[in-house]
């Protein structure tokens, strides 16, 4: 046997097989850690500096990202709009706002587009556009103090009213303005501005006078006008529209011609084009809450360039000289003026304010234009009286 291992031993070297050693079967000893006492002071630190992040996250950081980020996108029609809050609208520079505005990132097409409809829903916020040097603005002599004093007698002979009142008369240029500057309610004398927006895309050939709208529920508004109570169904040309909506203040069908322009946000951005920095339209009529916007001095604005024909061609001063000629409403300033005058104008009524706003053309070839808005008690008679007894003073200081 012990020759037979030394044989085999002897091949294995000549062969040059090697053999494993055996390893030694060590034994793992268990290593048993201690754990380390927490210093209390480095857990108060930790702690305050938990609750320290919590109260920036709660007090900083969840306002901001709700007011500029969650809210502008899923309530952007809750947003207070930065267009309302600028004295003059047409100074603002929107590429250099320091907000964040992510509703305008996700849009970016507002910022140069008008036809803002999608499934007859508006898209769009009010831009800003540079004043066109087509629009041109009323030239000031001299104030007239007399008319001034009478009509701030009658003033505080109605304490509950708060007049805005702007009168410039076309021989010489002379004026008056009393608040003509502050922000009022436009009520349905918005519909103006619509209008001669409505006869720019006309004139730009964006549109016709004969184009036809069909009437849904949609479009039906409460308020002033019989549309609304017409059939679905119907269809309606813009010539037909624009008459019921000047003639008969008609909600319903305002709100068809500014969805057929593009929505309120060509309306506005036609106002800023002209130049008009005050006026513009936040919410579809009826607006009982007030928040369209508009000044006696931007109104007579409008309405001294109904005559520029570098503003409008003659078509269109002939058709809106027509509508605005047979306004049913002739309770306000057309009833102070004189017999024989022709009173071409737009009114508007919310309860809260009662307005008028017009070009007077007197029997003796005097003309001026005149615009009154009113806030007053809601629906309180003191604001009509008010309304009338102040053309009859004007009309008689200018006229006589």
């Amino acid at each position: 046997m012990y020759a037979y291992q030394q044989q085999v031993r002897r091949e294995e070297r000549r062969l040059h097989v090697v053999r494993p050693i055996p390893k030694r079967v060590v034994r793992s000893k268990k290593v048993v850690k201690r754990k380390k006492r927490i210093n209390p002071l480095f857990y108060l630190l930790r702690l305050g500096m938990v609750l320290s992040c919590f109260y920036l996250f709660a007090v900083y950081v969840h306002p901001f990202c709700y007011n500029n980020l969650i809210k502008q996108v899923f309530y952007p029609n809750n947003l207070n709009m930065t267009t309302s809050v600028p004295k003059n609208m047409a100074q603002v520079d929107y590429k250099k706002s320091s907000s964040v505005n992510l509703y305008s990132l996700m849009n970016p097409v507002s910022n140069y587009l008008y036809n803002d409809l999608f499934l007859n829903r508006n898209l769009m916020t009010p831009t800003v556009q540079k004043t066109h040097s087509e629009v041109t603005t009323m030239y000031q002599t001299s104030e007239m103090t007399g008319l001034k004093k009478s009509l701030q007698g009658l003033m505080a002979e109605y304490s509950t009213v708060k007049p805005a009142i702007y009168v410039w008369e076309y021989e010489n240029g002379q004026y008056v303005d009393i608040n003509a500057d502050i922000q009022y309610s436009a009520a349905s004398i918005i519909k103006l501005p619509v209008l001669v927006r409505m006869f720019k895309s006309i004139e730009a050939n964006q549109m016709t006078i004969y184009d036809e709208m069909t009437l849904t529920n949609y479009y039906k508004a409460s308020g002033s006008g019989d549309l609304q109570y017409a059939q679905t169904g119907r269809k309606y040309s813009l010539d037909a529209l624009a008459k019921t909506m000047i003639q008969d203040s008609d909600n319903s069908a305002t709100n068809m011609i500014m969805a057929k322009m593009g929505g309120m946000d060509d309306v506005n951005a036609g106002l800023r084009d002209w130049g008009i920095s005050k006026t513009y339209v936040r919410t579809w009529l009826p607006d009982l809450k007030g928040t369209n916007k508009t000044t006696a001095k931007d109104l007579a604005k409008i309405l001294y360039n109904l005559d520029n024909p570098g503003f409008l061609n003659i078509n269109s001063r002939e058709y809106i000289i027509d509508y605005m000629s047979h306004v049913k409403n002739n309770k306000l300033i057309a009833a102070g003026l004189g017999s024989g005058a022709l009173f071409v104008h737009k009114t508007g009524d919310i309860g809260t304010m009662l307005g008028d706003a017009g070009i007077v053309y007197a029997p003796d070839g005097k003309k001026y234009i005149i615009v009154i808005l009113a806030n007053r008690p809601y629906n309180a008679p003191q604001g009509k009286d008010f309304i009338v007894k102040a053309s009859a003073l004007i009309y008689k200081s200018i006229v006589g």
